[in-house]
């Protein structure tokens, strides 16, 4: 039997995410309107449940998005041609650097943004948080382990240790960024990091 409506397609769906993505960097979750985010994305207003059960399901589905993005793109960085292991990761940390002072809300990272947030509101999105995060964290783990393999990193722990440590250092410094509205934290996160992988001469 034909149903009487059309499944929504995945093309519109990602439309919704990515608008969401920007507006949602820039202004958090709670403050923003479903209306706002079907308006940038060029969908009729009302439609929202057509393509997601519940704002949470939503927000789920917003962080399964950037995380899958941006692992996509954390592969390919640490896979750049004619660098060292220990280059590619510091290439990683200029770009952290460079995604939160450029003042374009697309390059923001989610997990500073949205962390503290919605963490105690919403366990589905904070689980979604937590793997999308516990993922980067065992890409830069096994990154060390190649940087150690090949002589350009020199680190005094374990990996998976030292990849968490560092993690946690950059989002404590984009949140304090955030706070003072200044880049110092960030610098001094990338000096941090320098010394802990050894690669102080770069």
């Amino acid at each position: 039997m034909p149903t009487q409506h059309t499944p929504p397609t995945r093309d519109t769906r990602q439309d919704i995410l990515d608008a969401a993505q920007i507006i949602i960097s820039g202004k958090g979750f709670a403050a923003v309107g479903l209306n706002e985010i079907l308006s940038a994305a060029g969908v009729p207003k009302g439609s929202f449940y057509h393509y997601f059960q519940s704002k949470d399901a939503f927000g789920e589905a917003l962080l399964e998005s950037y995380f899958d993005a941006y692992l996509k793109a954390l592969d390919t960085l640490l896979q750049t041609p004619g660098l060292t292991e220990g280059e590619r990761l510091m290439l990683y940390w200029r770009k952290w650097v460079d995604t939160q002072t450029n003042g374009d809300p697309e390059g923001k990272c989610l997990a500073v943004k949205l962390g503290a947030e919605v963490s105690d509101l919403s366990e589905p999105m904070r689980k979604v948080l937590l793997r999308g995060t516990s993922a980067v964290i065992e890409r830069l783990s096994g990154a060390m382990k190649n940087g150690i393999a090949d002589g350009s990193v020199k680190i005094a722990g374990e990996p998976g240790q030292i990849a968490e440590m560092l993690y946690q250092t950059w989002l404590g410094a984009s949140l304090l960024a955030k706070i003072a509205r200044d880049a110092q934290p960030l610098l001094s996160a990338l000096a941090t990091t320098k010394r802990i992988l050894g690669k102080l001469g770069e």
